[in-house]
């Protein structure tokens, strides 16, 4: 797969960097990955039904589908109390749940729905996390968040973590805040990316049985890799409120 490049005098590509070809969607004079804002939009959907599932006639003894998603809460507050302690994690739950559902929608619906049977002009439906800038922007989010959570609580004085423990520090402490979104976008994009080329691939080779099991993989390598990035979002959190 190869880099697609576009020239236009009148169009502006929103997203710069991408990998093999792209459908467009022209949005107000801008270019925008059109099949990767539709499997996004899929995914909010699902998480938006099963949200009002679980909450729509809620009883004080959950049952059935509230049973279910009050578990799926309690797992992302444990992420959030581990990492951030019990003086803050509370206040941070809905993003790092957020992270954690939306990113394992993401992996799960391009592992387990047969986006290539639908054809499209260019390019195909797959999971959105297989774009790099979908894992770019999640992770600058995450850089706002743990900027966010210095700043609200130690005011200015948050800057000064750049000259500790000694002054001669500054650049690498610097150069962490850049090394810090650039491993959560690439480990979340490399790894699902490989997981579709590779079921691709022996698919390809192979039509029969032998994918199946590296699609099982694949699901529940989508799922640790839901995990691990919300987990580390919470951990860079929790340095920042130190």
């Amino acid at each position: 797969m190869y880099p697609e490049i576009f020239y236009s005098n009148t169009f502006t590509l929103l997203a710069e960097a991408e990998v093999g070809k792209h459908f467009y969607w022209d949005l107000a004079g801008f270019l925008v990955h059109g099949q990767v804002l539709v499997v996004i939009w899929f995914v909010v959907l699902i998480l938006l039904i099963f949200s009002f599932l679980g909450t729509a006639n809620a009883d004080r003894i959950p049952h059935g589908f509230q049973n279910f998603m009050e578990a799926a809460v309690d797992f992302v507050t444990d992420i959030a109390k581990d990492q951030l302690g019990e003086s803050f994690y509370k206040e941070w739950i809905p993003f790092v749940g957020t992270l954690f559902f939306f990113i394992f929608g993401c992996n799960w619906a391009g592992a387990i729905i047969p986006w290539k049977l639908i054809e499209l002009p260019e390019g195909e439906f797959a999971a959105p996390t297989n774009d790099i800038n979908t894992t770019v922007a999640l992770a600058l989010l995450t850089s706002c968040a743990y900027f966010y959570a210095g700043l609200s609580k130690k005011g200015f004085g948050y800057f000064k973590r750049y000259i500790q423990p000694i002054p001669l520090l500054l650049p690498i402490n610097i150069l962490e805040d850049f090394t810090k979104p650039l491993s959560l976008s690439f480990r979340l994009f490399g790894n699902v990316l490989a997981d579709e080329l590779t079921i691709t691939v022996l698919t390809s080779l192979v039509p029969l049985v032998i994918p199946l099991p590296i699609m099982l993989l694949g699901i529940f390598a989508g799922s640790v890799q839901a995990l691990i990035f919300s987990t580390l979002a919470a951990a860079y959190i929790a340095e920042a409120l130190e």
